[in-house]
């Protein structure tokens, strides 16, 4: 008997000793059933690991570009009436006894949707023309909320931007970057509201810079992203990785509608130069000299015997025009405009576009084996059809 006191009194010293050491390194076991599948308390706490607060190092996340630029980012909702020509069948005597005389026309509202850039505290938004064109109501929505009727200030069909305003108090202007340190790999965050569903920011690289033969527009130099771009953000920023604006979206490459990774954006030099003059004019006065250019291609070189392997051959002259005034003939080659360098039709498009009109311009051309230097004074381009 006094053996099976000793042991009993053993077990109980030994079942304490475990009950106090349980208690006091893991007292949640303590009123938790024993899970005997799992060897241990049931329910007991999962060990996870988790990061401390504010972790997320500033190298490895872009929300700080994106918290200075979505607040100068706005939604545009844009109205417009329409008018539809009424069913032919209507025009049938028997059918207008029993429908009564009807107009010809039938109207429709027809409403859009995309995105614009705060530029300046005054309330001035860049956007697309497309945007807002032929629109009778525009309606600007501020990622805090409020919300405003904006009036267009002017538009320029030929790089498809506009200026509209709104007038608020204390509204978030964005930063402009600068175009010259702009490189192909530099991340970009592309900013607007896609379908509708609000403000929404993504992420890519530059693609290729200087992009153009995309569109319809006649002065094109499209910065290329694969930073995805939808319907809805047209006018939206494309900002760098310090929320500075790169370029305004503009147009996709897309057999679906959707975004493919190929998204353009029309520069902040081109959209500068294009809403100072809109703000301050009214409209944007361009050069011209009134030729029919075209590439100099390298098959176009041999069958005319060209050395010249560069610049734009001008392809017909318009009767009157500047340039028919100060000699230029079908046939020649302009190598320089003003001194600078022409490369491609394009580079001559840029280049007379940016000259003053009433201005004389020192136009270098090729011509017979010799170089002439014609001067030309400058016109004024006509408006475009889109304009007229």
């Amino acid at each position: 008997m006094r053996r099976l006191w000793l042991l009993f009194a053993q077990t109980v010293t030994v079942g304490l000793a475990i009950w106090f050491i349980v208690t006091t390194l893991k007292p949640g076991w303590v009123n938790q059933p024993f899970n005997a599948a799992q060897g241990g308390p049931m329910g007991s706490a999962l060990s996870l690991k988790e990061a401390p607060a504010n972790s997320v190092g500033a190298q490895s996340s872009y929300r700080g570009a994106a918290q200075k630029a979505m607040p100068s980012v706005v939604n545009i909702y844009t109205s417009k009436e329409i008018q539809r020509a009424r069913n032919p069948l209507l025009n049938d005597p028997f059918l207008r006894r029993f429908f009564g005389e009807q107009s010809n026309q039938r109207t429709e509202r027809q409403s859009s949707l995309g995105s614009g850039v705060i530029v300046s505290a005054e309330g001035y938004i860049l956007t697309n023309n497309h945007v807002v064109e032929s629109a009778d109501e525009i309606d600007v929505a501020l990622a805090d909320g409020r919300t405003a009727a904006a009036k267009v200030v002017g538009t320029d069909p030929e790089t498809d931007l506009a200026v509209i305003k709104i007038n608020l108090p204390n509204i978030p202007a964005i930063t402009l970057g600068q175009p010259d340190d702009t490189k192909v790999g530099d991340v970009v965050l592309a900013i607007g509201n896609p379908f509708g569903v609000g403000q929404t920011v993504t992420m890519g690289i530059i693609s290729a810079l200087g992009r153009n033969n995309l569109t319809d527009n006649a002065f094109q130099n499209f910065i290329q992203t694969d930073a995805a771009i939808n319907p809805g953000n047209s006018g939206g920023a494309l900002v760098d990785i310090n929320g500075n604006l790169l370029g305004i979206n503009t147009a996709i490459y897309s057999q679906s509608g959707g975004s493919v990774g190929i998204g353009f954006a029309t520069p902040v030099s081109t959209v500068k130069a294009v809403m100072e003059q809109i703000i301050s004019q009214g409209q944007v006065v361009r050069g011209w000299i009134g030729v029919e250019p075209q590439d100099i291609t390298p098959e176009l070189a041999e069958s005319f015997g060209l050395k010249q392997k560069s610049g734009a051959i001008i392809a017909g002259v318009i009767r009157g025009g500047p340039a028919d005034k100060a000699g230029m003939k079908p046939g020649d080659i302009l190598v320089s405009i003003a001194g600078k360098p022409v490369r491609d039709t394009t580079e001559m498009l840029n280049l007379v576009a940016q000259l003053k009109p009433g201005n004389t311009a020192k136009i270098t051309v090729v011509r017979n084996k010799q170089e002439p230097t014609l001067e030309v004074t400058v016109g004024k381009r006509p408006p475009s059809r889109r304009e007229e």
